[in-house]
């Protein structure tokens, strides 16, 4: 267990806390709720960026820019949509030393604005599909803040397509939530469930929420990515129309999606441990650390030089790869730094080492002496790409094993009550409530409805809340 960090059984928040501060991901910012983005933590970001917006351009959507300003008369013209958005807006009323002739909303999100332009850029069935994307900031007001989960300003990107009909969307919507979760698991290695949200959890001006949720060590769910079908509700308020092939005027259907800094809280407190980050190696910043050990100057630069040759062979095979040859600090010092930080693997090389032609390999999700082993000099560099997709399989596993274990199947709310206190974790329950019986079991339990999954299983029940007979199971856990 690392001296400044809590251990995660005692007290799972300051331990999420202790991580952040000691990993040096994040710091406090001079305004309430927001956060300062260090650069290692902004790197981590910066490989989901590059992995998802590949993703992206490979299903044709193309980057754009919006104004990070929006009039508000734009927020209020969404009925459903201002309503669920009024609480968290943050509103301009002056610049420049005057007021405002309108106030602006400090972008919540795009869709009012976005519309604004397809109204003017969609003219026919010819300008369909178009498929947008930006990476950018936004604002909702926090009374709650905690870094990377809930902050008053955070990064995403939000995708915004309008399609001539609804299978359209649909698909679309859906295709974005597959590649959400293919992300999630195959290069953050969370093991996520993908499923729709309930009419009272769902997107303001929304038609339908999908939504991947994802299981953190405590056993609470992070909502991690969110895909929506809007129908033509903004198409209608924004006049947002095209000639179709049999000349008549149509509205468009829309769909947005989005993933936010959140996923790198879902990271950290997915995997991490007492000793700090555990990150799977596609998505860290840097992906092996070597770590010369020299006792005396007369090996200092023969390690040094191996040590420097073994980095370049392992760039040269696009490993993300780290030299610390940095004086001053001993060997146990530089391991804890690197460990803090979650570094897949870690290389140490010393004067035996070279003599017996390999090097000590310390993987990071396989901790201690019982996780180390030697690898041949000659063959590293053709071993340490496969070695690291070995950690990155094993942290899928690893976190897969958690979520199962801690997935729960039970038939009554008596049961689910004392089961949850006891235990979080998710909890799969027969359901056929709507917004009153959602309110009424937060208010006695403090768990939420965290989605309807794709995946239904067969048969039928009674749901937990109305008794009523239904063939719908949902997933119940806490959530952040």
């Amino acid at each position: 267990m690392a001296k400044n960090i809590t251990d995660p059984r005692d007290d799972f928040a300051r331990w999420y806390q202790d991580v952040i501060r000691e990993a040096e991901l994040a710091d406090s910012a001079p305004v309430r709720g927001c956060m300062i983005i260090r650069p290692y933590g902004y790197a981590i970001w910066e490989n989901i960026q590059a992995s998802l917006d590949a993703r992206f351009k490979e299903t044709g959507h193309r980057n754009a820019y919006f104004p990070l300003f929006i009039p508000e008369s734009f927020i209020r013209k969404e009925a459903q949509h201002v309503e669920g958005f009024a609480p968290e807006l943050a509103i301009v009323t002056h610049g420049g030393g005057k007021e405002l002739e309108e106030p602006l909303v400090v972008r919540p999100t795009s869709e009012t604005i976005i519309n604004h332009m397809f109204s003017r850029w969609i003219n026919s069935y010819r300008d369909l599909p178009m498929l947008l994307n930006q990476w950018a900031n936004v604002v909702r007001w926090e009374m709650r803040p905690r870094a990377f989960l809930r902050t008053t300003e955070f990064l995403w990107q939000e995708g915004h397509t309008a399609h001539a009909t609804e299978e359209e969307a649909r698909e679309e919507t859906l295709r974005m939530l597959r590649i959400y979760a293919d992300f999630a698991e195959n290069v953050a290695a969370i093991p996520v469930i993908p499923g729709k949200k309930t009419e009272r959890e769902k997107f303001a001006g929304a038609v339908d929420s999908y939504t991947i949720e994802a299981m953190m060590g405590n056993g609470w769910a992070l909502q991690s990515g969110t895909s929506h079908y809007l129908g033509t509700n903004f198409a209608r308020v924004f006049e947002t129309t095209f000639l179709d092939s049999g000349n008549e005027q149509q509205y468009v259907h829309q769909t947005s999606w989005g993933v936010s800094t959140r996923l790198v809280g879902g990271v950290i407190m997915v995997h991490g441990d007492g000793n700090g980050l555990r990150l799977p190696p596609r998505l860290a910043p840097v992906q092996v650390v070597i770590i010369p050990i020299a006792r005396d100057e007369s090996s200092r630069a023969r390690v040094l030089e191996a040590a420097s040759a073994l980095r370049e062979s392992l760039k040269i095979r696009g490993v993300r790869t780290e030299l610390d040859d940095s004086e001053g600090s001993s060997p146990g010092y530089k391991f804890n730094y690197w460990e803090v930080r979650g570094v897949p693997l870690r290389l140490e090389i010393g004067p035996r080492d070279l003599e017996e032609g390999q090097v000590t390999a310390s993987p990071r999700n396989d901790p201690g002496r019982e996780g180390k082993f030697s690898i041949p000099l000659a063959s590293l560099p053709e071993d340490v790409p496969g070695i690291l997709d070995r950690i990155q399989s094993e942290m899928l596993l690893e976190a897969r094993r958690h979520m199962e274990e801690n997935t729960h199947t039970v038939d009554t709310l008596a049961e689910f009550s004392e089961s949850i206190a006891e235990r979080p974790g998710f909890y799969s329950v027969w359901w056929d409530g709507g917004p009153e019986e959602e309110e009424e079991l937060q208010r006695e339990t403090k768990a939420t409805v965290r989605c309807i999954p794709l995946d239904q299983p067969e048969g039928t029940g009674r749901c937990i809340m109305t008794g009523r007979k239904t063939g719908t199971r949902v997933i119940l856990a806490r959530a952040y």
